[in-house]
C-alpha cells in the first residue's frame, strides 16, 4: 500500500499538501484536492485519520436527512438506534453523503474521517446498491428499513407483505370487491410487499385486479388527498382503499371530512403506522403497523455489538409487522361515493 509520502512523489506535490488534501483542508484547490484523492483511491490508500479507536458509529443519509413525507418514521428509528448505540457504550453522528463526500473520495475515506467505526444506513432510493459498494469496500455497514439481495450487506427491515395481504382480506369479509391501493411513487422493498400483498388477496378471493384502481404519488398529506380525489372521480370508484404511508393515510381522512364522506359508512380506509398516527386521527384508523423504533434499535445494537466483537458476523433481519383494527374500516356501503368536479359528493348505484 502506498504512503502520503510516495503519492506526494506521483503527483509531485508536498508530503503537507497529499495530508491537507486528504484532510478536507480549505486552503486546498479543488482541482489538487481531486488529483489527490484520485491517486489515493487508485492505488487503495487509507488514511491515518479516523484510525484511532472511537465509539461513535454514524447513522448514514444518501442525501438529506430525514424527510416530512416519511413521517414520524426517522424521528422514531433514531431514538430506537440513540437506545441501541447507548447500551454499548457508543455515541451517534449523522452524515449526508451528498453533502459531504467528494467525488474521488472512498467510502471508507470519508467514514474515517467522520471519526466513526460503522455506519447504519438509512434506507431511501439508492440504498440497497449503495450498501453494496459500502460493504464490498469492508467497512461495517448495516442497511435500516430496506433490504438487499447482496449476501454481503447486512440489514434490518420489516416484513409487510403478510400483513398488507391481511388487511386487504379484513376489507374483503367486509364484502367490499372494489378495493384501491394508493401507494408511494417510490418503489422500494418495503412498497413492493404491500403492493404484492394487495395482489395476493385479491388473486386469493377470484378477484381480477383492476390496474386503474392502484395510483401512486409522493408520500405525505398532499399525495394521499390527491390519490383520494383521483380514485372516487373514477366511474366506478373502490368502496375502500389502502393507504401505504401514514401521512397519506392522515391526508386522505382529512379530505373526507372536507368532503363530507363518512367513514366508514360511506369509504374504509385502511392505513400504514410506524407509531401511534393512527390513534391520533379521526376516526382512529385500521393500519398495518412497523415498529421504526424497533428497527433503529436493533440496527444500532448489532452493529455496535459486532464492532466489538460480541456479535454474529451477518445479520439479515426481517421484523413482523402487524394489523391494528379501529373505526376507519366497516361493512361495503350499499352505493358508492363518486366525486364530481372534486368537490359535489354523489352516489351510483352499485
Amino acid at each position: 500500500m502506498a504512503s502520503v509520502r510516495e503519492i506526494a512523489k506521483s503527483l509531485g506535490v508536498s508530503v503537507a499538501t497529499v495530508s491537507r488534501a486528504l484532510n478536507d483542508h480549505p486552503e486546498v484547490s479543488a482541482d489538487t484536492r481531486q488529483r489527490v484523492l484520485e491517486a489515493a483511491r487508485s492505488v487503495g490508500y487509507t488514511p491515518a485519520v479516523g484510525k484511532r479507536p472511537t465509539n461513535v458509529i454514524g447513522l448514514v443519509y444518501p442525501s438529506g436527512p430525514i424527510q416530512a413525507g416519511f413521517g414520524d418514521f426517522d424521528s422514531l428509528m433514531l431514538n430506537g438506534m440513540v437506545r441501541g448505540a447507548s447500551e454499548g457504550r457508543f455515541d451517534l453522528t449523522i452524515i449526508n453523503l451528498e453533502r459531504d463526500r467528494d467525488d474521488f473520495e472512498s467510502y471508507t475515506h470519508i467514514f474515517q474521517r467522520k471519526g466513526v467505526r460503522g455506519i447504519v444506513l438509512r434506507s431511501l432510493d439508492a440504498a440497497p446498491s449503495l450498501a453494496a459498494q459500502i460493504a464490498a469496500e469492508g467497512f461495517p455497514v448495516i442497511l435500516v428499513a430496506d433490504r438487499s439481495d447482496d449476501l454481503a450487506v447486512n440489514f434490518v427491515d420489516s416484513e409487510s407483505r403478510s400483513t398488507s395481504r391481511a388487511a386487504v382480506e379484513h376489507l374483503l369479509s367486509l364484502g367490499h370487491k372494489r378495493i384501491a391501493l394508493a401507494i408511494h411513487n417510490v418503489q422500494d422493498s418495503d412498497h413492493q410487499d404491500r403492493e404484492d400483498g394487495y395482489a395476493q388477496a385479491l388473486r386469493a378471493a377470484g378477484i381480477e385486479r383492476d390496474p386503474g384502481l392502484t395510483v401512486r404519488a409522493p408520500a405525505g398529506p398532499e399525495g394521499g388527498a390527491m390519490m383520494l380525489n383521483h380514485l372516487l372521480e373514477m366511474e366506478d370508484p373502490p368502496t375502500a382503499i389502502y393507504f401505504t404511508n401514514p401521512l397519506s393515510t392522515v391526508g386522505a381522512l382529512h379530505r373526507c371530512l372536507q368532503i363530507g364522506i363518512r367513514v366508514p359508512k360511506d369509504l374504509s380506509i385502511v392505513g400504514f403506522d410506524d407509531g401511534d398516527v393512527r390513534l391520533r386521527t379521526f376516526p382512529n384508523f385500521t393500519a398495518v403497523c412497523q415498529d421504526a423504533h424497533g428497527l433503529g434499535l436493533e440496527a444500532a445494537r448489532w452493529l455496535t455489538r459486532a464492532l466489538s466483537g460480541n456479535a454474529h458476523p451477518v445479520c439479515r433481519e426481517l421484523h413482523e409487522t402487524t394489523l391494528s383494527i379501529h373505526e376507519s374500516t366497516g361493512l361495503a356501503p350499499i352505493t358508492a361515493v363518486r366525486l364530481v368536479d372534486g368537490q359535489r359528493r354523489v352516489v351510483r348505484q352499485i
